[in-house]
């Protein structure tokens, strides 16, 4: 009884970490669950997130108050998606469809009527703006451009009662480009165009296709003038396509010859018609001055240093070539009196003649002086 009482107590000793065996599983379990639960979500996350960046973001709308309108009426322009602080140009157009564009560019706009909005804080506008009758006959829109901030363009079809309305033309030929906004030179010179390095700018300006196809990969020409000569024209390639009513800006590099300084003309050509004439005043290359000042001052200098160097070389009692120093002369002296022995080994008597006397002047025995004599 006692063993099987020992027994049973070691059996009930060691059974019991069971209970706490079973509670660590079902928490591991409950761990695993969790985990999984948040890599599901994690994924759908990531789902989510590819879908929304594969989606495109909404373009730039407007929309009108009213699709029809009559002269000296007014209709409420709007619109989103556009960039915050852009300002717009709106404008009733004829000769134009949505899906066209203005045809006839801007000269088929009630240009005098047109309104201007600027973009707020969340990408909206709104403009009021009068129903004005183009001078091109309908069909009509209600053309939105961005002026600045944002080069985008909605045309929103629009009716003016009363106005003539006829068919579009049939597109034929090729586009016309013209320019819309003002012209600018871009970029600045370096300190090597102050020493006649060529001058470079790059001239900026919005063309907008008048015609009625589109133009890809216009080819420009660009020249320069100065003074009564006439420009020298080189191709410049502008890449992209703009379609009929639309607009682009385009940068074209223009570059003078070295050196080149004064009053100069750029202009721009486009199927034989100039569209650009713009001044470029560029300084005169002050370094270049500086570089012949020092080279007058330096070049004479150098010449007259070798002159006086080949004076010393080549002038009497100058010792030979390599030394450039005077021969120096010694003046031998003999003694005041005495004998002087000649190279055969003979005695010669000399007298020494001091030079502020004369031989006729110098005292002797039969003329005496007569100095502290009276």
């Amino acid at each position: 009884m006692t063993a099987r009482r020992t027994a049973a107590g070691l059996t009930g000793v060691r059974g019991l970490p069971r209970p706490h065996g079973r509670r660590a599983a079902s928490a591991r379990r409950r761990l695993l669950l969790v985990i999984a639960a948040l890599a599901l979500a994690l994924l759908s996350l990531v789902q989510a997130s590819a879908a929304a960046s594969a989606t495109p973001a909404p373009g730039p709308t407007a929309a009108l108050s009213r699709q029809e309108g009559g002269k000296g009426g007014e209709i409420t322009v709007s619109g989103s998606g556009w960039k915050p602080g852009a300002l717009l140009m709106l404008l009733i157009c004829g000769q134009s469809a949505p899906g066209k564009g203005v045809v006839g560019g801007t000269n088929s706009c009630a240009n005098t009527d047109g309104r201007a909005a600027t973009v707020d804080a969340r990408g909206a506008f709104s403009q009021k703006m009068p129903v004005a009758e183009p001078p091109q006959p309908c069909p009509c829109v209600v053309h939105v451009a961005g002026v600045t901030g944002q080069q985008e363009v909605v045309d929103v079809e629009f009716t003016v009662a009363g106005h003539p309305t006829a068919p579009l033309p049939e597109a034929s030929g090729e586009g016309r480009l013209a320019v819309l906004a003002s012209v600018r030179l871009e970029g600045s010179s370096g300190v090597l165009v102050w020493f006649g390095a060529p001058a470079r700018r790059e001239v900026v300006f919005t063309v907008g296709n008048l015609g009625q196809t589109p133009v890809k990969d216009p080819v420009f020409h660009v020249g320069t003038s100065h003074g009564v000569f006439a420009p020298q024209y080189e191709e410049r390639q502008w890449r992209g396509t703009i379609e009929p009513g639309r607009k682009a800006l385009v940068k074209l590099p223009v570059e003078l010859s070295p050196g080149a300084h004064g009053d100069y003309e750029v202009s721009v050509k486009y199927a034989g018609k100039v569209l650009v004439d713009q001044p470029w005043g560029v300084g005169r290359p002050w370094g270049v001055t500086l570089f012949w000042l020092l080279l007058a001052v330096v070049v004479p200098a150098a010449l007259f240093r070798i002159g006086m160097a080949v004076v010393d070389r080549v002038r009497p009692g100058a010792t030979g070539a390599g030394t450039g120093r005077r021969r120096r002369t010694s003046v031998r002296t003999a003694p005041a009196s005495g004998a002087v022995p000649d190279r055969d080994g003979t005695t010669v008597t000399t007298t020494t003649v001091l030079p502020w006397f004369t031989p006729d002047s110098a005292p002797s025995e039969n003329s005496p002086t007569t100095k502290g004599h009276s």
